[in-house]
């Protein structure tokens, strides 16, 4: 029984596991089960095996037939250490990495490259885990062994894993990539690695000379991607369409190429252009729904509406981008006029990052016909059925209540909430704003004071407190206390440094304000930021200019009552 068994495992083992049946083998199984050396190779042979070790070998293609490529690999990889065997390390080798086994990935590459020196696949593969496992000394001598031999080099993927690494690595890496390249300096592979290394060490000019230095004439198309990514990174966006457009009419089949191509023109904002090179991709690769997605967006900023309501009703029909291509197909609804499918479109959003998005849509929908019964129904069916989203719905409810004149509903939506979870600060702020329509002063100054007092570095509540202190009080000097505050802690924010500019303006320091409420209205040229902005103009005598402020914000804002009382109370 032992002779049959040996005799049986030799015959698997150098035949590459033909001898099972591979007829009734798994995908799974094809995949993992990669041949060893074949017959005619001396390399499995050269190993005299034990009794025990041919016995392992044989459960352990047993076990892969049957999709165990756990059995397999452990019983493949104790082999590998215990014999030194090429092929066998090979074989565990394989199935390790189908399994993602990273460190017996590593180990067996490593006694399969030591066990043959020659092999320069088996160098590859030892090169690749070592990289992978951040030992780039090692892999970068296998890989030079692999080049010196003019085998098929892989040092981009060495030079991509070193992204993360420190700078101290990647300089040594580019010594070592400038030595080889005293060796063979016209190596494209190496160039190009090079510029890789060079780019993850902020030289992003240096690695675009260095590929921009090299013959065109036969460029590959990573080469060009690289050359565009850089330009774009330089700020030279516009240089990358040529090179493209051009690459394109040399490679027309490479998807790469017209991908990168259509997102430089969507990037450039030329979207008649860009939609173009989508409609050839989508044709190349029609089951490509995320193609087909861009192109519905494409068709939307182009304000192709009926095209976009296509291409998402198609994705629907798919059964792709569920949730997102809904909420697309309510917007679009709405720019058709089509109040009542954008409603069936927005209801069936039940989830995702649209979700919240949609109910906001809803609600504005139903109120913009006076359906305040329909809208609470909704809301509070919503709620009943994702709790988790209980504080952000009646955020939303209550909001847009306020927005449509239903103030008082609003006020009473927002009370219920605050019941039900006490002193939650958004439900508090939300109050407040509500108070603040309600002409209720003291309410909002209550509420944005516990907000404060609970959390003494909320920039929101502590510039709200202080512009409506600033606008609607002589409490002026208090109010620049909590604005200067909110601005420490949000510098950036333009709605802060517009209260702030505002402030200042009460004060009657007017060119702190004017510097203030320039930098705001630049930043974020709102109505309400225009109305504040021009009325400081104004007072500084400059009037042409207030009057191009206030021009410019209504253009986007035709009806936005701060912006239109300001001007009318000026100009009398």
């Amino acid at each position: 029984m032992n002779k049959y068994l040996s005799l049986i495992s030799v015959a698997v083992l150098l035949s590459g596991c033909q001898s099972f049946n591979t007829d009734t083998a798994s995908p799974a199984v094809e995949q993992a089960a990669t041949a060893v050396t074949p017959a005619s190779e001396p390399a499995i042979a050269s190993v005299e095996f034990t009794e025990d070790s041919l016995v392992s070998l044989l459960t352990a293609e047993i076990a892969g037939q049957r999709d165990r490529f756990d059995i397999a690999l452990d019983n493949y990889s104790q082999q590998a250490q215990a014999t030194g065997d090429p092929g066998v390390a090979e074989r565990a080798f394989h199935i390790a990495e189908y399994l993602g086994e990273d460190k017996n990935a590593l180990n067996n590459a490593l006694i399969w490259a030591n066990a043959a020196p020659d092999n320069l696949e088996a160098q590859r593969a030892a090169a690749i885990q070592l990289a992978q496992a951040k030992r780039y000394d090692e892999a970068m001598t296998r890989m030079e062994k692999v080049l010196l031999a003019q085998g098929e080099t892989q040092f981009d993927f060495l030079a991509l894993s070193a992204a993360q690494s420190d700078r101290k690595t990647r300089q040594a890496l580019l010594q070592s990539f400038d030595r080889l390249l005293l060796k063979q300096p016209n190596n494209q592979q190496l160039i190009f690695s090079k510029a890789i290394l060079l780019n993850q060490d902020d030289r992003s000019e240096e690695a675009l000379q260095l590929l921009e230095d090299q013959p065109r004439k036969n460029a590959v198309a990573a080469t060009i991607l690289l050359r565009a990514r850089l330009l774009n990174q330089l700020n030279r966006g516009e240089e990358a369409l040529p090179l493209l457009r051009n690459a394109l009419k040399k490679q027309p089949n490479d998807n790469r190429l017209r991908m990168t191509y259509a997102r430089q023109l969507i990037e450039l904002n030329q979207l008649e252009e860009a939609r173009a090179e989508f409609i050839e991709l989508l044709q190349q690769s029609p089951e490509d729904d995320d193609l087909r997605f861009s192109l519905a967006l494409i068709n939307m900023d182009l304000e192709a509406w009926q095209e976009a309501q296509v291409y998402l009703e198609g994705l629907i029909d798919r059964g792709a981008y569920g949730d997102a291509a809904q909420y697309n197909l309510g917007r679009v609804f709405e720019e058709l006029q089509d109040p009542e499918q954008a409603l069936i479109a927005y209801t069936q959003v039940q989830g995702g990052n649209n979700y919240l998005a949609a109910q906001q849509r809803i609600a504005n929908l139903l109120l913009a016909e006076q359906q305040v019964k329909e809208t609470a129904t909704h809301f509070e069916l919503e709620r009943a059925s994702n709790a988790d989203a209980f504080i952000p719905l009646y955020l939303i409810e209550a909001e847009a209540l306020a927005n449509h004149d239903q103030v008082e509903t609003a006020w009473l939506r927002i009370n219920q909430a605050l019941k039900q979870i006490p002193e939650d600060p958004s439900l508090l702020y939300t109050r407040a704003m509500i108070a603040d329509k309600r002409n209720d002063l003291a309410q909002l100054e209550a509420d944005l004071q516990l907000i404060i007092e609970r959390d003494p570095n909320n920039a929101m509540a502590l510039n709200a407190l202080g512009y409506t202190l600033a606008d609607r009080t002589d409490r002026l000097e208090e109010a620049r206390q909590l604005i200067e505050q909110a601005h420490l802690l949000e510098p950036n924010d333009a709605a802060i440094t517009d209260s702030l500019g505002w402030v200042y303006y009460r004060l009657g320091d007017l060119q702190s304000a004017e510097r203030l409420l320039r930098e705001a209205f630049n930043a974020f040229p709102d109505a309400e930021v225009a109305a504040h902005f021009g009325e400081v103009l104004w007072q500084l005598g400059k009037r042409k200019q207030a009057q191009q402020v206030w021009n410019k914000a209504l253009k986007s804002q035709p009806n936005n009552a701060v912006l239109l009382e300001t001007m009318q109370r000026l100009s009398q």
